[in-house]
């Protein structure tokens, strides 16, 4: 407990602790007593309930936090005004009066941002420590001085967030194990702006490792569905991850926070318009992942549209309705110009020529309405004619006949590809149809460009996109018409770049998605990550992302790290045992992270000394293997957005020399060694990369 803090204030804490846990009991048994059959028909109760299952989900107590983590008290005049205790979620009392307010409520923002220097009106900054659902300590911040403002346990410490905050230190250097979990007691002022950024602004941030950025986007979203729920539940909010793992890690955060309705997708599965059943060479890869082929693509589409040679002719009772083929093409170049897609555009060509063979019925003196030219644009005639016109297309046949057809190819791609892109682009064997086709990763973008084109693809009102660094120009494309109607939260490190055709920029990265127009944000304080470890890696910066500045560890702890030189690798493999059987006796996670390759190895090794541990290159939910393991095997590969107590690396020559070039390499190491919270070993047989060898320059 802090010098001063007297155990009778602590005691009237934890006792209004107690009462505000009644009060949310019986907020939850009045939504659960709650009657959704007394709706007036079945659908407006089926939708009722839905609301109310969802009130009673966000109303559950979690026994083994508390419903709040700090107090503000307000200053009025020159005494003391309203406390406003800072939770997880809202709970009154039976009079509607605040219990606990909401971490993302207004009010709530001077907890975060309030300082010496800028009190915000607050007189003090209460934070609590907590063990088991129990408050163990309070640490108090004076930030305005006025006449009988200190109580006993009110010590003024200053800026606490920065250096000044024992508790806030403990709750960041808390062992953790199982999914990520939220920072709503530990989040920064920088970072609080960020996550308070309003609905109508695209925020990218670029985030050094440890700088808690991809917690910041998930409270950012949490934060925006409290703010603006009523335009997001109608839109959705959606949350795009690296991988599996990436997602199951983050996957506990906003329930947590009380939002369930949120989506998550990786970049596999949002652009899963057909099995992936081949890989491309590196170059072609790129080339596909180039933003020019979109212009490829879009000319592909529309040079299907055909130009009229003939007219059309309706028979209709005893006679025969003509529309000139000059008049049917001055229809189809008027929609061919109006910005809509391809399938929109001809659903209303039959309609646009029955208007016309309506007029010339008219002005020969029948009588018309919209009966008529209904029955005229749904006639075989016309049915007929615009399929012939304007044939159906499928993103799937179109991307099959531009890769397995030469001269479609080259119309497509003329004054875009030079000869050489379009020869790389073309498969080497013959594809008979679409369905025989063995589609890449890289194409997976491109059949997702063909389906929009095609038909307008559905648009969130916000989405967050984690390690974006890494997407292609056409992935970007692809998540950016997600959110073509809303906003952003662009979360990643160009240093951890770790794809051929990862970003060095983000104002082009922020353009491929359609949002040129931005705030951007430089998260450069580590909180995670603590300095014997960020100073190690920081090394790797100057060769593979020298425009880059080493990131901070602001964090009083400097951690650990071991480097561990074995004689061959199978001495590498049982000093790597006994690393994890050392970090396994403290709490908190283990990560053992390793190349690919290795992982059989590594593990195999681990089972014979009887440890038992999870494979992130497995999914648990296929293996049957769904224990919380304190030890995680972790592919290098899959590594990217983890974080663990402590860390065990794994031959850092060979994860660098698995990726196919010197400076991929070096990313995917600068993220393998920047995984850990507290503690890192790093067990070598091989030589270490040369930047990690040299003793860093101080000047």
């Amino acid at each position: 407990m802090p010098v001063g803090a007297g155990q009778s204030e602590l005691e009237r804490e934890q006792a209004y602790l107690v009462g505000a846990r009644a009060q949310l009991r019986r907020m939850r048994e009045l939504a659960e007593s709650l009657d959704a059959a007394k709706a007036s028909d079945a659908v407006s109760a089926e939708a009722l309930g839905a609301v109310l299952a969802r009130r009673v989900a966000s109303l559950r107590d979690d026994p083994h936090t508390t419903l709040f983590f700090g107090r503000i008290d307000l200053c009025e005049g020159i005494d003391l005004g309203e406390s406003f205790h800072i939770g997880r979620r809202h709970v009154t009392d039976d009079a509607g009066d605040p219990v606990v307010v909401d971490w993302r409520a207004p009010v709530s923002t001077a907890f975060y941002r309030a300082s010496a220097t800028e009190p915000m009106g607050v007189v003090r900054r209460r934070r609590f420590g907590v063990d088991r659902g129990r408050l163990t300590a309070f640490e108090d911040e004076i930030l305005t001085r006025r006449p009988d403002a200190a109580r006993p346990g009110s010590t003024p410490t200053g800026d606490a967030g920065r250096g000044g905050s024992a508790l806030l230190a403990a709750e960041i250097e808390r062992p953790r194990m199982g999914p990520m979990r939220d920072i709503v007691s530990t989040i920064q002022p920088e970072q609080d702006e960020i996550v308070r950024s309003d609905l109508g602004v695209t925020v990218c941030v670029q985030g050094a490792p440890g700088t808690g950025k991809t917690a910041v986007g998930l409270h950012r979203a949490a934060w925006l569905l409290y703010s603006f729920r009523s335009r997001l539940e109608r839109t959705g909010v959606l949350v795009i991850g690296p991988n599996r793992a990436f997602l199951d890690h983050i996957g506990a955060v906003l329930p947590s926070l009380g939002e369930v309705r949120v989506e998550h997708a990786t970049i596999e599965s949002l652009l899963h318009h057909a099995p992936v059943r081949a890989s491309d060479p590196t170059d072609v890869a790129v080339l596909k992942g180039d933003s020019r082929l979109a212009l490829v693509l879009e000319r592909a589409v529309w040079n299907r549209v055909g130009r009229p040679e003939e007219p059309l002719v309706v028979p209709r009772g005893v006679r025969r309705w003509r529309v000139p083929a000059s008049e049917v093409a001055g229809i189809r170049d008027e929609l061919r110009g109006r910005d809509v897609r391809y399938g929109t555009a001809r659903d209303l060509l039959p309609q646009r020529l029955a208007h016309h063979i309506l007029l010339a019925m008219e002005q020969a003196g029948e009588i018309t309405d919209d009966r008529v030219q209904d029955a005229v644009a749904r006639s075989a005639p016309v049915r007929a004619y615009v399929k012939s016109l304007w044939p159906v297309l499928d993103p799937t046949a179109v991307l099959h006949n531009l890769l397995s057809d030469p001269a479609r190819l080259a119309a497509a791609a003329d004054g875009i590809l030079n000869d050489d892109e379009q020869r790389m682009l073309l498969w080497r064997k013959p594809v008979r149809s679409k369905g025989a086709a063995r589609w890449t990763a890289a194409d997976l973008a491109l059949l997702d460009e063909a389906s929009d084109l095609l038909v307008r693809l559905r648009s969130h009102g916000h989405v967050v996109l984690d390690e974006a660094q890494d997407l292609s120009p056409m992935q970007l494309r692809a998540v950016g018409r997600r959110a073509g109607s809303g906003s952003l939260t662009v979360l990643g490190d160009i240093a951890q770049g770790t794809t051929p055709w990862s970003t060095t920029s983000w104002a082009a990265a922020m353009s491929h998605l359609g949002k040129a127009e931005h705030d951007l944000v430089v998260l450069d304080r580590g909180f995670r990550v603590p300095a014997a470890v960020i100073d190690f890696a920081a090394r790797l910066l100057p060769v593979m992302a020298p425009d880059l500045g080493a990131p901070v560890s602001v964090r009083d702890n400097p951690g650990r790290l071991d480097i561990v030189r074995a004689e061959s690798p199978a001495a590498a493999l049982a000093t790597v045992v006994e690393a994890v059987q050392g970090a396994s006796e403290s709490p908190g996670s283990v990560g053992v992270i390793c190349s690919d390759a290795q992982v059989g190895g590594v593990s195999a090794a681990l089972t014979a000394s009887g440890i038992g541990h999870t494979r992130l290159d497995h999914d648990p939910r296929e293996t049957g293997d769904d224990d919380d393991h304190q030890v995680e095997i972790v592919p290098a590969t899959v590594a990217k957005g983890l974080e663990f107590d402590r860390t065990v690396v794994v031959e850092p020559a060979a994860i660098a020399a698995a990726e196919p070039d010197e400076r991929t390499g070096l990313r995917r190491l600068y993220v393998v060694l920047t995984r850990a919270v507290s503690e890192t070993t790093i067990v070598h047989s091989q030589p270490l990369p040369a930047p990690l060898s040299q003793t860093p320059r101080t000047d």
